[in-house]
């Protein structure tokens, strides 16, 4: 499959993570140690991350990098995000729903 990166919606696509994440500029950049201007170039698609850099802004902003690059979710992204929510969920799980969350999660630990 072939895909075209757009760059000024990786860039968006980066921002609204960070925002979500409740980081500044500052602080991805001073996380992930780029300069704040870079940073800044990065997110208006006016300078193309490296891989490196990709993997550190995923790392640190929680998510995945076929979200950033791609702004698609993984399965695995998927599946953690929802056993995530259903934790931290004030209501009672039932048995088998926890049942169900283990099998699939052992289902998938070599790739998450």
């Amino acid at each position: 499959m072939d895909r075209e990166i757009n760059y000024v919606a990786l860039g968006e696509r980066i921002r609204q993570s960070r925002k979500k994440a409740k980081l500044t500029q500052e602080q991805l950049a001073e996380s992930i140690s780029l300069s704040v201007s870079h940073v800044g170039h990065i997110e208006r698609g006016s300078r193309i991350p490296s891989i490196d850099t990709l993997v550190r802004m995923s790392s640190t902003l929680h998510v995945s990098i076929d979200y950033l690059l791609l702004g698609e979710f993984s399965a695995e992204h998927m599946l953690l995000s929802s056993v995530t929510a259903a934790l931290k969920s004030e209501e009672r799980l039932e048995p088998k729903t926890i049942s169900a969350m283990i099998r699939e999660l052992a289902d998938k630990i070599d790739v998450l």
